[in-house]
């Protein structure tokens, strides 16, 4: 369950980031500000957005493997659409279409992680399953900057909608839905009431990982062309090295959720990342004319997604059996709403400020999430 996880995680990603990556061949090969290219890489992100509540209402009702068939169907059509057809504007339409079904592998591959492994476990494979993140990522630069120069976004797309095909048939396969309490006992135990009546920690901790997301917005979507554009890497050689960074992303998700099995807490790591993470992105803004940057922005590709496994594991634990899907869509939906406006915001700001007024200016967000996390209380899970 956890490969199978792990698989649709990659393929849901590879889908949805394809449009940030086209970034570079949009801005530099093909004359569209990097405002406007940052609005199409925005689209599939509007659509998961909208779409993410749905779909865990949709997994907490009827179960994780139709939602992640359904999902990957919905996404292998928006891939074959974008690479069909002509004018931005409709590859916007497309890339939109596609966000709304990416979104069902997020809280549905969650969910898996978190029915089938105990509490004392559940870290760990959290954090193995959103390596799907950096490794979608990182097989997302290492595929769509060059084969778009060399065969543009038409191949580019169909490509990835092979791979989301295949996802589809492996998914359909294997995947089998965790136990949980039937919905009588549920009842009587009180797990089908709202977790969110009279408790306000998922709400904080909604708030404090949408503020989290947007340094980690920030170094996916423009690390690339900041590479091309102030470094002189070429496309390829940008490319590689934005998805061997993405095993640094891969090995802080793992060792966080190592982490918090063994000090028995979600939240108190989740403060602690949020600390670095700040200081990591200052550290970027001072040293980002010189060749040192480099070597942060790697540190930071790993840093700043390092949250997103704690938090998504809390959320569930929290929400629990009749809930975790409703309160998971809910948790990245804050997250995909500002990671929505952070490519043109973000680019806009490169443009007026320069790359590192920008990334300091993003490395004080961290800061105010710190207090947002809330405290474990007695009788929380591990």
């Amino acid at each position: 369950m956890l490969v199978v996880s792990m698989v649709a995680q990659v393929a849901g990603t590879v889908a949805n980031n394809a449009a940030p990556f086209l970034i570079p061949y949009l801005h530099l090969e093909q004359g569209l500000s990097l405002t406007h290219a940052g609005l199409i890489a925005a689209a599939p992100l509007a659509g998961t957005t909208v779409s993410l509540v749905a779909w865990g209402a949709l997994v907490d009702r009827l179960g994780e493997r139709l939602s992640l068939t359904v999902g990957l169907v919905g996404i292998t059509a928006g891939a074959v659409a974008a690479g069909l057809v002509e004018g931005y504007g409709a590859l916007a339409v497309c890339f939109f279409f596609l966000g709304l079904f990416a979104g069902s592998s997020n809280s549905a591959s969650g969910r898996l992680v978190v029915g089938w492994f105990p509490a004392e476990r559940r870290g760990t494979a959290m954090g193995i399953r959103q390596t799907g993140l950096p490794i979608g990522v990182g097989i997302t630069a290492l595929l769509v900057p060059t084969l778009a120069t060399a065969q543009g976004i038409g191949t580019t797309m169909l490509v990835i909608a092979a791979l989301c095909a295949a996802t589809t048939v492996f998914t359909v396969v294997f995947v089998v839905d965790p136990p949980r309490p039937d919905r009588a006992t549920a009842r009587t135990t009180g797990q089908l009431a709202s977790p969110y009546r009279g408790d306000r920690r998922l709400v904080r901790i909604h708030l404090a990982s949408a503020l989290l997301v947007v340094p980690q917005f920030t170094v996916w979507t423009f690390m690339l062309v900041w590479l091309i554009d102030t470094k002189d890497l070429g496309a390829a050689a940008a490319g590689g090295l934005v998805a061997a960074s993405q095993l640094v992303g891969a090995a802080a998700r793992i060792g966080v959720g190592w982490w918090s099995d063994r000090v028995g807490s979600r939240l108190r790591p989740l403060r602690q990342v949020a600390v670095v993470a700040a200081l990591t992105m200052l550290l970027l803004g001072a040293v980002e004319s010189t060749w040192v940057a480099i070597v942060v922005i790697v540190v930071a590709t790993g840093v700043t997604v390092a949250d997103n496994g704690l938090a998504f594991t809390a959320v569930a634990e929290i929400g629990g059996p009749y809930w975790a899907g409703k309160a998971m869509g809910w948790q990245n939906t804050g997250q995909y709403l500002i990671a929505m406006v952070v490519p043109p915001v973000v680019g806009a700001a490169v443009t007026q400020h320069g790359y590192a007024w920008t990334f300091a200016a993003v490395g004080v967000l961290p800061l105010l999430a710190i207090p947002l996390v809330p405290r474990e209380r007695v009788g929380d899970p591990a």
